[in-house]
């Protein structure tokens, strides 16, 4: 074919819609009907989310008049946006952030209120459809070329909504954990009013009444399996965390066990037992005697269960006395090389913790029994003391628990 017959392809334009300015007043011209319209526009889509939506099924039949008010101002401000979107849009992203706060702190689910959102988008839209096909039915095609930006616009409010919904959820979760710790030390300290103990054990998911026990547990953390039946809330502490149990029907014991087993495989680690306490009440008396079953537990660690240390917590409690025995029933050994008096402490500790028994206290000593009597008598000479007069042998139970505890 001939050059001079060869007809040069349009090209393709590019940029806006040619009818973009047509459109845009289309659009506007459509949008203003609306407003006259909106109180028919918010009970159907007031209808629809009941009809669709379960989460707010509920909110509407518990209360259809809040409902009804937040759905028309959502609808006012997209129209208004419509109408003049300079001044408008602003106030509608406001509007919609707000919602979405709001819905978070009434635990509406966040894709119900998403959901929510679109639908009245997709109602705005068919309504400007409605209005322009009905009363400008040559201006209809010109509407496809805002299909896209209203679309733009309901992602980016759904956005606005999800953001504030997951914000305010955050700010909700941090002030429900702050009340929760502040009731969990407020028990721990012995400072919860008697009146405000029902709201402490609902917020902590504690019964009120019941069997309790503290335990303290420094050079770690709150690990040990809890045994069937019980409930933890542990808090914090300044040198230990501390654990609120709702001891139900388990017994102080069989706690101390699993914490013991577990302390057994970890070095260092610290445990203070309480004994049981009856009612949330207590439990500020349950985390003092945990205090002292902590300072009687091995430096090197383990568990100590109070019921079990009740001597060595006597003298615990009273640093400045458990002084004034060690210097009265142990302070003649303090005359000797040091070697002999830690080897006789030694031996009368062995002495008592085998229950008086010179030849099981030879085993643990890895000595011969007559050599247990010989140490023994020596330590009545050194203190003019009797190990068979019951006062002297209490005096020396309680002095050697406080010689162990003395920094």
């Amino acid at each position: 074919m001939p050059a001079h017959l060869v007809r040069p392809r349009p090209r393709p334009r590019t940029g806006a819609a040619p009818a973009g300015s047509d459109a845009v007043a289309v659009l506007r011209r459509a949008a203003l009907p609306l407003m006259g319209q909106l109180p028919s526009l918010t009970d159907r889509l007031t209808a629809e989310l009941h009809a669709r939506e379960p989460a707010y099924r509920a909110a509407i039949d518990a209360d259809p008049g809040d409902i009804r008010r937040e759905v028309q101002r959502s609808l006012r401000h997209s129209v208004a946006s419509l109408l003049d979107p300079g001044r408008s849009r602003e106030a509608a992203r406001v509007c919609s952030a707000r919602i979405g706060a709001e819905r978070a702190a009434r635990g509406l689910p966040l894709d119900a209120l998403l959901h929510a959102f679109r639908l009245g988008g997709a109602l705005v839209w068919q309504a400007l459809v409605d209005e322009v096909t009905r009363h400008h039915p040559r201006d209809a095609h010109l509407l496809v070329h805002l299909a896209a930006d209203v679309r733009t616009y309901v992602d980016e409010h759904c956005a606005c909504v999800a953001e504030a919904y997951h914000r305010a959820e955050h700010e909700l979760t941090w002030r429900r954990e702050n009340r929760r710790r502040l009731m969990a030390a407020a028990l721990l300290d012995g400072a919860t009013r008697i009146a405000d103990l029902p709201d402490a054990a609902a917020a902590l998911g504690l019964p009120e009444r019941g069997r309790y026990a503290v335990v303290l547990v420094a050079g770690g953390r709150g690990a040990a399996p809890a045994p069937a039946g019980t409930r933890t809330v542990w808090h914090p502490g300044p040198d230990a965390e501390r654990g609120i149990i709702a001891l139900g029907e388990c017994d102080v014991r069989e706690l101390a066990a699993r914490w013991r087993a577990s302390t057994d495989r970890a070095a260092g680690v610290r445990v203070g037992v309480s004994s049981a306490v009856e009612g949330l009440a207590a439990v500020g008396g349950a985390r003092r005697l945990a205090e002292t079953a902590l300072r009687i537990c091995p430096a090197g660690g383990g568990t100590v269960l109070l019921d079990d240390e009740l001597p060595a917590a006597l003298v615990a409690g009273a640093p400045a006395l458990g002084g004034l025995l060690v210097d009265r029933v142990l302070g003649p050994l303090r005359a000797l090389p040091p070697a002999d008096g830690a080897l006789l402490l030694d031996t009368l500790t062995a002495w008592l913790d085998c229950d008086g028994s010179a030849q099981r206290a030879a085993s643990r000593l890895y000595c011969h029994r007559n050599t247990v009597l010989n140490r023994l008598r020596r330590y009545e000479s050194l203190t003019g003391r009797s190990l068979t007069r019951p006062a002297d042998l209490v005096e020396l139970a309680l002095a050697l628990n406080a010689h162990r505890l003395r920094p």
